[in-house]
């Protein structure tokens, strides 16, 4: 079927396929930069992952130096269409004879220079993270909630010269720049003490967001539990979400894979709108736990999407993907990872909503079923083809064959 039949059909539904294309290319999605080198940075060249967060696996090809996952980017990003972000990280600081290592808590503006002078040159926007993880003032797994004066004045320091660093990149840019502080605390066994850790938690976020910083969007990100803090989690999503909704100007991220599996994202965003001018949310795929797999296309994820579109919050919803797999071509990885949560939200801008929702409003269920089910066999693909043809990227899986070359001709040659 030719684009122009699908466009007809989806009309006969009253969608526009048009403004369905030029809202889609108009919507940036932050990728991760974490997923070209499995977490490790280039911080800490003698470690790597750990301290609060693991990857699996150990495919050839990983990036090591900041030139190696510049390259890796951009060769994922000329297979994806539509508008990006780049999401740091702070241990992906860049460190030469002019600005020598140090460590996190004295971070600047300089140690990431080399990273927007690369946005400029690309048209990418950045968004940030302090790196509150893989570090020895990880101690007993504890870093903001920490017990150890002298540990949480580390992370406080370093959360602050993060929030700094990300002004800077906004003002450099002109935009602004999401600054997401996630913390791995918790414990393993069940706490005698549940509320002083907490408490802990909300003084050290205080004092790191005092300063003004105008181009910074701050978000803290909550978690159900992970592996090794199974009975709690400090930085819970009542516990931000309250925090959140009391300090105005911060916004709880929402992580698709931080809740219980009979949980659903795709709830939690219209339960927000109504009190919140933003929503951060983290594009993952959980498997069980929070295991951050690479994105597909998938009937939550669906489901997230047509919340934000029937909404009207596109300009609310900031998406972000957050995913690592060292198991597979991790270049691969983002590409389709980006384009799953793309065709995603391509899906949830060809609905008919106004007419679902009206058949709801006037109880009329059968109808609103008997469309949610016949728009599930329109040529969505279609469209997707059109808008991957005029933004110059493969819309098929052709885009595999670059990966692959890629992989033999620069990836394999890694030692």
């Amino acid at each position: 079927m030719s684009y122009a039949e699908a466009k007809e059909i989806y009309a006969s539904y009253g969608v526009d396929t048009e403004k369905a294309i030029s809202l889609l290319r108009n919507k940036e999605i932050s990728i991760n930069c974490w997923q070209g080198d499995d977490v490790v940075g280039f911080d800490n060249p003698n470690g790597g992952a750990g301290d609060g967060i693991a990857t699996t696996g150990n495919y050839p090809g990983r990036a090591r130096t900041f030139e190696e996952l510049k390259a890796d980017f951009l060769e994922a990003i000329s297979q994806i269409p539509g508008k990006k972000r780049i999401n740091l990280h702070a241990c992906y600081a860049i460190f030469d004879d002019e600005h020598p290592w140090v460590d996190r808590d004295e971070q600047t503006y300089e140690h990431f220079k080399p990273w927007v002078d690369f946005a400029k040159e690309h048209n990418l926007g950045i968004d940030f993270n302090p790196t509150i993880f893989s570090h020895k003032m990880m101690v007993d797994g504890l870093s903001l909630s920490s017990p150890k004066k002298e540990v949480r004045d580390f992370w406080i320091r370093h959360a602050i010269a993060s929030r700094r660093i990300a002004e800077r990149i906004g003002q450099e840019l002109n935009d602004m720049v999401l600054n997401n502080v996630w913390i791995p605390d918790g414990f393993k066994d069940i706490p005698a003490d549940r509320l002083t850790p907490r408490l802990r938690l909300k003084d050290s976020l205080d004092q790191i967001f005092a300063e003004k910083c105008p181009h910074v969007i701050d978000t803290v990100e909550s978690k159900f539990f992970a592996i090794g803090v199974e009975s709690y989690t400090t930085g819970s999503n009542e516990f931000y979400m309250s925090y959140a909704a009391t300090h105005p100007g911060v916004y709880n991220l929402l992580d698709m894979g931080h809740y219980h599996p009979s949980e659903y994202v795709s709830d939690k965003i219209p339960a927000l709108l109504p009190f919140f001018d933003k929503i951060p949310l983290h594009v993952t795929r959980p498997v069980n736990w929070d295991s951050d797999h690479v994105v597909l296309l998938q009937d939550e994820l669906i489901e997230v999407m047509k919340e934000v579109v029937r909404n009207d919050a596109l300009d609310k919803v900031i998406l972000g993907l957050d995913f690592f797999d060292a198991s597979i071509n991790r270049v691969a990885a983002w590409v389709i990872g980006t384009r799953a949560a793309q065709k995603a939200l391509l899906l949830a801008l060809l609905q008919p909503n106004e007419e679902l929702k009206k058949a709801q409003d006037e109880a009329d269920f059968t109808k609103r079923l008997m469309l949610s089910e016949e728009m599930k066999s329109l040529p969505w693909s279609d469209v997707w083809t059109e808008y991957c043809s005029r933004e110059g990227v493969p819309a098929d899986k052709s885009w595999y064959d670059e990966i692959k070359r890629y992989e033999v001709e620069v990836l394999s040659k890694r030692s």
